[in-house]
């Protein structure tokens, strides 16, 4: 039997421990390592939250900043159990819950400030549960983000982490642009402030554009014994340098994926999807759910500013419940330049897209949080036009109900790592129209299995995708034996999480 550890920042097998696609991945996997009668140990760190009620395993003693920090090991309860798997937190006072999904911390002044204290903290914990056997004697280790390369730099530099030599060390990049760079000195957040004893080699750990900083994404790329995408079509997009707005490449780290693409260390492989143990909500409740979503967030103290935009979500929604559209295209995603990128950019391209819906009686609804200029811009564009229902919030069940109920599923990215959106729109027969790039290249096949647009210009991707609207919209009115069997065809596709995992064991766990 094999001995796995899981190290990463999200575990959606854990409750409230999700902001985003990873926490999918860091769940499924482990289940399939499971069937497989192999053991699994996930470790995240508690957020100062997570570890109520766990059962305390082991407490922890380590050097940081040059004095002797302590944090607990607690074991918690999953969601659902599995044989085989096991689930931590690692707590710590200065581990603390951010602003992202009561996860990560945003300083817009000095990005990563203290998601990298946190992280540095949590790293070190983790090798030293390691080296003290709190998961017994582990055989590979599986990083995610450069939330939890650290432990690359534990190993190559860190006297008193060498045990981590003799262990298989494999790293997945989930999100390429967010990095995690922070100085090596002069810094409350530098890397010579946490680790003043260990000796640095600036050549190998520096961000090539910002030199007198490491570069954790780049840690896990030039340190790991495997390195990983989550599709095969980002992995050819990441070898070539980003031109953006236009193509969104290797951000700065194409060197180093070439270079460990060169030493036969570099994967594409495709996330899968969970097909079994679906949660499903009743077809018809769509509205219901906005409405008891919108009221709960209502009474949160923190949506206090939101309620009137809340109110007046809520009334537009009661005009659809006695007055059905015929047509709902829907999106759910954080609202962040990956995901909207050309609606920021250009929000008349929105309004087009809400006017050529107008014309087939439909509707657009999008739900998510995030960056607070793209809530603003939903926000404002939700007043001036009745047919967008803007759900600024989160809610399992109104998620659930927008897959299953929509017509047409939007995920324009500006650059897609492989996404799950479009997988779990498709596992409801919900055909997606998305931007030929990345995982989305992987997944969706246009008039087969849904639309797809793109351009060689920015303007070029923006005229694409209105085009490709235009093309769902024809075939939904005037051709509806294609529309049921894109539909069809959109249902049928598997993208297993078992295919996916047979590939891990070969190619990244080096164990078939």
């Amino acid at each position: 039997m094999n001995n796995f550890l899981f190290v990463a920042a999200e575990n959606d097998a854990l409750e409230n421990c999700k902001a985003g696609g990873m926490g999918d991945v860091v769940r499924d996997v482990p289940r399939q390592i499971s069937e497989r009668g192999d053991k699994v140990h996930v470790v995240v760190p508690a957020y100062s939250r997570l570890h109520h009620g766990g059962l305390p395993r082991t407490t922890l003693n380590f050097s940081l900043r040059g004095i002797t920090y302590t944090a607990e090991l607690y074991e918690v309860k999953p969601k659902k159990e599995f044989p085989n798997i096991f689930h931590y937190v690692l707590h710590h006072p200065e581990i603390e819950a951010g602003d992202i999904a009561h996860i990560y911390h945003n300083d817009p002044e000095e990005p990563f400030y203290t998601d990298a204290i946190k992280y540095f903290i949590f790293c070190t914990a983790v090798a030293e549960a390691i080296k003290q056997g709190a998961f017994g004697d582990v055989d590979l280790v599986h990083l995610h983000d450069w939330h939890s390369s650290l432990l690359l730099f534990l190993r190559e530099y860190h006297p008193d982490y060498t045990n981590l030599k003799d262990i298989r060390i494999v790293y997945s990049i989930h999100n390429l642009a967010i990095q995690g760079i922070r100085p090596f000195d002069d810094n409350y957040s530098s890397v010579k402030n946490w680790f003043p004893n260990v000796p640095l080699d600036y050549q190998k750990l520096m961000d090539y554009r910002y030199q007198d900083c490491i570069n954790l994404m780049a840690v896990g790329i030039r340190f790991a014994d495997a390195v990983h995408t989550v599709s095969p079509s980002y992995k050819e997009d990441v070898l070539l340098p980003s031109s953006p707005p236009e193509f969104i490449g290797g951000e700065g780290l194409e060197k180093d994926l070439q270079q460990a693409d060169e030493e036969g260390r570099l994967f594409g492989i495709l996330n899968g999807c969970n097909y079994k143990n679906i949660n499903k909500e009743k077809k018809g409740n769509i509205y219901r759910n906005t409405v008891k979503a919108l009221f709960g967030w209502l009474q949160q103290e923190d949506k206090k500013y939101k309620a009137d935009f809340l109110a007046h979500t809520g009334e537009k929604i009661m005009a659809f419940v006695d007055d059905r559209p015929k047509f709902i295209a829907s999106s759910v995603a954080r609202l962040t330049e990956q995901k909207f990128y050309f609606f920021m950019r250009s929000p008349e391209a929105f309004v087009e897209i809400l006017k050529h819906l107008e014309k087939v009686d439909g509707i657009f609804m999008l739900l998510g949080t995030g960056a607070p200029e793209y809530e603003e811009l939903f926000r404002k564009l939700s007043y001036e036009h009745k047919n967008f229902i803007f759900t600024n919030g989160q809610s399992e069940k109104l998620i659930d109900s927008m897959y299953l109920e929509s017509d047409l599923y939007f995920m324009p990215s500006l650059f897609e790592p492989c996404g799950i959106s479009q997988m779990l729109a498709m596992r409801n027969g919900n055909p997606c129209l998305v931007h030929h790039t990345g995982g989305l290249k992987d997944t969706v096949e246009h008039m087969k299995t849904g639309f797809s647009f793109d351009g060689d210009t920015y303007d070029e991707k923006i005229k694409s995708m209105l085009e490709a609207l235009d093309i769902a919209l024809d075939v939904f009115q005037n051709d509806k034996p294609t529309w049921k069997k894109i539909q069809a065809a959109a249902r049928k596709k598997r993208f297993t999480w078992k295919k996916s995992v047979d590939e891990y064991y070969k190619l990244l766990y080096k164990l078939d």
